[in-house]
């Protein structure tokens, strides 16, 4: 079989290609292109095979680069989940083929695939997460009854306390998550994306009408806010952060609860809730307090050198998740700018 190789960020059609075909995810839009292309400077090569005029099969790739780990395939960057379109089984083993042909004539190191699909019979599992995926389309009543008690109770909560939700697509709202994402990134040990990213998430993916920010007030300020992503009939939650000292008033549970009725209310299939560490038990409670569909997800790690599918290595990272914590949001600002380049 024969592929070409695109760049979807170049394809002005791209988008409504993708919804003539019932395997798409907003990870496969030429928006999501775009902003990782414009922030890290990644390099989308797209696998691409064509049947009567619509697709066959794509596989979503980039080349990414970093100065330790070397040039690399990565199907997708920053991208829980990155599903193949795929019309024939053989044919995504056909694609599999061309990606390592193309990575060794290019001088990758290695390839990731972030979905299950392109996992050979009896290859290991290079990381292995957990995925909710909530149900819509019900009546607001249903809706409510599938959540767990505790989070039933929480939402009423945040109503008593006087939390309320506003959503919309602007500027304003973007700089007032990323405050609060700072912060939370610091909480978790982590360096914040750079604010770039999010600019870019505002002028290919919110101001197309492919997003939405969640924000939650109280007492006239902004204590949490979460971006949500949408295409087709399917809409995902990719990013939340909140202020540690009013989660007592649970903002994040009124805020979801207000994102799933407003995706409800148009009519969405689905709301993802994205992957999550098997090991992550409070993250795991949370997601399944929404009734959502619990699934695994394995991501699969090639290695062009030894030519074999890699098994899973978690290294502990406490020393680094140590000094994180530790250091002013000011410094880990110009690190994320500097880190999410390289790790992709």
């Amino acid at each position: 079989m024969e592929f070409r190789i695109l760049n979807p960020a170049e394809s002005p059609d791209w988008d409504e290609v993708l919804l003539q075909n019932n395997d798409h995810s907003f990870f496969h839009t030429s928006a999501w292109a775009k902003v990782l292309q414009a922030t890290y400077r990644f390099k989308p090569l797209y696998f691409v095979s064509s049947e009567s005029g619509r697709l066959a099969l794509l596989m979503p790739m980039m080349e990414v680069y970093g100065p330790l780990k070397g040039k690399r395939g990565v199907a997708l960057p920053f991208t829980d989940r990155c599903a193949p379109h795929v019309l024939e089984p053989e044919s995504l083993k056909a694609a599999v083929k061309s990606a390592i042909d193309y990575g060794e004539k290019n001088g990758w190191r290695s390839i990731e695939w972030r979905d299950d699909p392109y996992g050979p019979e009896g290859a290991p599992a290079w990381k292995t997460y957990l995925m909710h995926e909530i149900g819509l389309r019900k009546t607001k009543a249903d809706l409510f009854k599938s959540l767990s008690s505790n989070n039933r109770r929480n939402i009423k909560k945040a109503l008593r306390e006087g939390v309320s939700v506003r959503t919309d697509r602007s500027a304003e709202s973007l700089r007032s998550f990323y405050r609060l994402n700072c912060m939370t990134r610091k909480r978790h040990a982590l360096p914040p994306q750079p604010f770039i990213f999010f600019k870019n998430v505002l002028e290919h993916v919110l101001s197309r009408d492919l997003g939405q920010v969640f924000s939650a007030y109280h007492a006239g300020k902004v204590i949490a806010a979460s971006i949500f992503f949408h295409f087709g009939n399917e809409a995902l939650f990719k990013y939340g952060a909140s202020e540690m000292e009013h989660q007592c008033l649970r903002p994040n549970n009124l805020l979801m609860w207000e994102a799933l009725n407003w995706y409800n209310d148009r009519n969405f299939a689905t709301m993802s809730l994205g992957r999550t560490e098997i090991d992550n038990r409070g993250l795991l409670r949370y997601k399944r307090a929404w009734g959502a569909k619990e699934t695994v997800l394995e991501y699969f790690r090639y290695d062009l050198g030894e030519k074999a599918y890699l098994a899973e290595h978690r290294g502990r990272g406490g020393l680094s998740r140590f000094l994180v914590a530790r250091t002013p949001t000011s410094i880990l600002r110009i690190i994320g700018r500097l880190f999410y380049r390289l790790v992709g």
